[in-house]
């Protein structure tokens, strides 16, 4: 191995030479080899080259590149010599005119410099100022954007590391602000990846790093405000912002009349949402700042003359009759009171009382809504406070008129006003301590009627939303009058003589007492009565109903401990009960049999069992497992059951109560659930007790015994889907144990993945076998999903994909005729449930299978396969582009069909086809916009809403500016 010294003198003769270019190959040499090894360099030979390169900055210009690639090197030593960077540096900025080098040149520079700020930071402050002048010698004029990325970066440590700038502020803002604002479109295929956000981003931590800067910056900020480029705007007033982070009084004050003159305008005037979004930001950072500020006894109040400004120029606007500048002026306010507490009081003062006197000044529904609306948003900011401090705050003061007003509100028979004062009402009962007790009984009574009475359903849900948000605010008031109020309707099934049928009446105070139950104190005061209501309801529709208002508050329940053991232990013993009680006597409990009704009871129990703790789990699956295998009934209420009952008929239940933890008896569970699933002549039933076998055999441990239950279960499954009365339970029996296999990724899951693949080419069982590929795709409602704490694998999606596809594909190509359709679903369903970005890479190979589905009679095919198409098109339009032509006539084609969904997902992807190229779609547009009329006159709303959209996208197909 070579010294460096050793390596020197081999390359003496070039180093020497009288030709540059020679003198140049030898330095590059040294500087190569000096990037491979400068931490192996001695602290001597480091003084050496550092001199000698140093020296060679004076050389003809055609060496600097390969003297600068050698300092870099050397920029990388620890052993570096104190006082040696600063001499660097001294050597570049006499001897280098920076800008006049080769990007990749500059850029070695600015990496010098890098280099020596990171691990030198000392040395160079002892420079003082001429380290700042340096380098706005070397940063001026920069261009390209991977040096200013660099630059601006550097820009940015000189400020925050507190490096010296004695008189060169103005130079550095005036280096840096040249490129304000950033324009700049990157090239296409651009391998370095820097975007115009980059440089923005870059530019603006610069521009907002020091309050030095604001006697420069705020100046140019208010004429690009000013610019017709919305970019321009944007970037100002984003920058504006960034600003006042770090701005106070002093750095403001002068420019306080122009900056709210420009803020203003633009708020007034603009069409541009965005804009406005800033501008509104902007404003509410500088109230914030000049709220920061600390007063002295004698200085004037920024804040308050700002806010004065404000008030003068928007307070009129609320009262102009036409209205038409009632919104920008109200969000000009709400912004900047937004900003503190301060600013909050002083405004409100002043609006609030103006607000509520122009709201009794107007008596149309729609400009009292408008006031309304405007006066909510004031509520809200005064949530975001917390507390109504008697002293100061306006509100509290004008506690009857804004009350008088939002229960007027309520009252009023435009729906759009009723919606506001719920929202208003909402607010105000979240204020603690604004509402009196009497004010209390009010609300409720108002929210009873609206939830009731109120024809509009809008009203009713806000109402009941509303009342489940104050619930839990004010429990007693609700426990003690809202739910008793709710009881007797139900008792007594009363209803507004403008309501009709169960949903209007009975079915909203079921909904109501579901939605009021927010806290654990009215939990126990409506379950009681939802289920004294299930134990009378008279029909299917009826128990539905009551059902559907568990399931919400056992969802509602879940995060509370207490509540959520309460209606453990209330309602699952009930439900269980009336489900035996049923099964016993199947003439006098009819209904409860109904498939419906036992389906709506399943995620109520799942519900209530899901969010349990281990210990009250183990608790509950020790009394519902004995209830199923030996028909154990004691822990249930009233338990006068005959012993006639046959435990596994009313399984339907079943499924969710046994998904948490360890199952007692187990293995004779399996079996039994096993032997049901596949032989029993109910196929709900059925199809039931598969849920639940492979639901366990999901979380099963993996080991001996699980391996004999799957042996167990492959050797039921066989016979029966070979021949037999029961091949539809059998083949649902295997699609339940797939899925369970395939999220957990067990090895058995490819062998009855072949099962079912072989049984698309069965007449009889194809179609369903094709479907059943959604289910092993598609997330299950009921089990078999994290939420029931079942084994789920990352990507499982795309592992079945990469397995069983190809071969979905083989049995396309060999299949008959008949069964081909079979195929072709079974694809459309992976295809659909598989993650795009993982869809279109494999889109080139599936494409023409995917437009042969297009053609299938099947309505469910041809709706997947357009529900996995749509989006292809907006995220793969090059190679759609190549079949335009087949997409175009399929889709036309399929605007016609019979079914109405399959209409409405046709134009969808008609819509979605004008994403593709332009050049593309031309040919086509006459053909399509022709075709698109006839959709405009389908008997189906929402079928004519996608075809105007659709064809109104045609339309604009190869316009300018499109």
């Amino acid at each position: 191995s070579w010294t460096i010294l050793q390596l020197v003198e081999a390359l003496g003769f070039c180093l020497e030479n009288t030709d540059p270019r020679t003198r140049g190959r030898g330095i590059q040499l040294l500087s190569q080899v000096l990037l491979e090894c400068h931490s192996l360099l001695q602290e001597k030979e480091v003084l050496h080259l550092v001199l000698f390169y140093e020296n060679r900055l004076q050389d003809h210009h055609l060496v600097i590149p390969s003297v600068l690639q050698g300092l870099r090197a050397l920029s990388l030593c620890e052993v570096l010599a104190p006082g040696l960077a600063v001499s660097v540096l001294k050597a570049i900025f006499q001897e280098v005119h920076v800008q006049s080098l080769l990007q990749q040149d500059r850029y070695t520079v600015y990496s010098i410099i890098t280099n020596f700020m990171a691990t030198r930071e000392e040395e160079l402050k002892g420079l003082g100022a001429d380290f700042t002048f340096g380098f706005i010698q070397v940063m001026d004029g920069e261009k390209d954007p991977r040096n200013l990325m660099v630059a601006f970066q550097i820009v940015r440590d000189l400020i925050v590391k507190n490096y010296a700038l004695g008189p060169f502020v103005e130079e550095l803002f005036e280096v840096t602000s040249c490129y304000f604002p950033i324009d700049f479109t990157p090239p296409p295929n651009d391998p370095h990846g820097i975007q115009r956000e980059d440089l923005i981003l870059s530019l603006r931590a610069v521009l907002a790093s020091t309050p030095q800067f604001a006697e420069f910056l705020l100046p140019l900020l208010i004429e690009k405000m000013d610019s017709d480029l919305q970019s321009a705007k944007l970037d100002s007033l984003q920058t504006l912002t960034a600003c006042c982070a770090i701005y106070g009084q002093k750095e403001l004050q002068e420019f306080l009349p122009s900056l709210w003159s420009s803020l203003r305008r633009e708020v007034f005037q603009t069409a541009s949402e965005k804009v406005e979004a800033e501008c509104l930001s902007a404003l509410h950072a500088l109230s914030a700042c000049l709220s920061r500020s600390v007063l002295s006894s004698d200085a004037e109040d920024r804040l308050d003359s700002f806010l004065s400004s404000i008030l003068q120029d928007c307070r009129h606007h609320l009262c102009e009759p036409d209205m038409k500048l009632v919104w920008p002026s109200a969000k000009l306010l709400q912004a900047a009171a937004s900003a503190s507490l301060r600013s909050y009081h002083r405004l409100t003062h002043s609006i609030l009382p103006l607000l509520l006197e122009q709201y009794n000044k107007h008596s149309q529904s729609s400009q009292r809504r408008t006031i309304l609306e405007m006066l909510l948003g004031f509520l809200e900011l005064q949530q975001k406070w917390g507390h109504v401090e008697e002293d100061e705050s306006a509100l509290l003061s004008l506690q009857e008129t804004v009350c008088s007003v939002v229960f007027s509100a309520l009252t009023d028979p435009s729906v759009q006003l009723q919606l506001v004062g719920i929202r208003a009402l909402t607010v105000l009962g979240s204020l603690q301590g604004f509402l009196s007790p009497s004010d209390l009984e009010l609300v409720v009574d108002h929210l009873v009627r609206l939830a009731l009475h109120e024809e509009d359903s809008q009203s009713s849900e806000a109402a009941m939303e509303a009342a489940g948000s104050l619930a839990p605010v004010y429990p007693k008031v609700f426990s003690g009058r809202m739910v008793p109020r709710l009881g007797e309707e139900l008792q007594s099934g009363r209803t507004d003589s403008l309501a009709k049928g169960l949903i209007s009446g009975i079915g909203r105070c079921l909904q109501a007492l579901a939605a009021v139950s927010t806290h654990t104190s009215i939990v126990r005061e409506t379950v009681p009565v939802l289920l004294q209501h299930l134990r009378n309801a008279g029909n299917a529709q009826e128990l539905v109903s009551v059902c559907q208002s568990l399931h919400r508050v056992a969802l509602q329940c879940q995060q509370d401990a207490e509540g959520c053991w309460y209606y453990h232990q209330t309602v699952v013993p009930c439900l269980l009960a009336m489900a035996v009680q049923a099964s016993s006597h199947p003439l006098v409990s009819k209904a409860l049999l109904e498939e419906e009704v036992l389906t709506a009871m399943v995620p109520v129990i799942s519900a209530a069992t899901t969010h349990l703790s281990p210990e009250l789990a183990a608790q509950s699956v020790s009394h519902v497992v004995p209830l199923f295998l030996d028909g154990e009934v004691s822990f249930l209420p009233q338990n006068s059951f005959p012993c006639a009952f046959q435990p596994f008929e009313v399984c339907g239940v079943l499924p969710t109560g046994i998904m948490v933890v360890v199952i007692p008896q187990q293995e004779r569970l399996l079996r039994e659930l096993l032997a049901l699933s596949c032989s029993c002549s109910c196929p709900f039933t059925a199809t039931t007790a598969s849920k639940c076998f492979a639901g366990l055999v999901n979380k099963h441990p993996a080991g001996q015994q699980l391996d004999e239950i799957l042996q167990l279960a492959v050797n039921r499954m066989e016979p029966g889907l070979t021949e037999g009365p029961h091949r539809t339970q059998a083949l649902i029996l295997l699609l339940w144990v797939t899925k369970a296999l395939v999220l957990r990724y067990h090895p058995l899951s490819s062998h009855l993945t072949d099962k079912l693949l072989g049984l698309l080419s069965d007449v009889e069982l194809g179609p369903t076998a094709a479907d059943g590929f959604s289910l092993l795709m598609a997330e299950s409602p009921d089990v078999l999903h994290k939420g029931c704490h079942a084994d789920v694998r990352i990507m499982f999606r795309q592992r079945f994909f990469t397995d069983n596809v190809p071969k979905l594909v083989q049995g396309f190509h060999g299949a008959g005729a008949d069964v081909k359709a079979n195929y072709l679903k079974s694809l459309s369903h992976v295809l659909n449930h598989l993650p795009k970005p993982v869809l279109v890479t494999e889109l080139p190979t599936l494409l023409s299978l995917l437009l042969e589905a297009l053609s299938c009679s099947d309505r469910v095919v041809q709706l997947s396969t357009l529900s996995c198409l749509q989006p292809l098109l907006l995220e793969a339009p090059q190679i759609m582009s190549l079949h335009i032509d087949t997409l175009v006539t399929k889709f036309l084609s399929l605007t016609s069909s019979p079914a109405m969904a399959v209409r409405i997902a046709a134009l969808r992807c008609a819509h979605a086809l004008t994403s593709l190229p332009t050049i593309v779609l031309l040919p086509y547009k006459a053909r399509v916009i022709r075709a698109l009329a006839k959709p405009l006159d389908d008997k189906k709303r929402l079928v004519r809403k996608e075809a105007v959209a659709a064809r109104g996208e045609w339309f604009l197909v190869g316009s300018p500016g499109r």
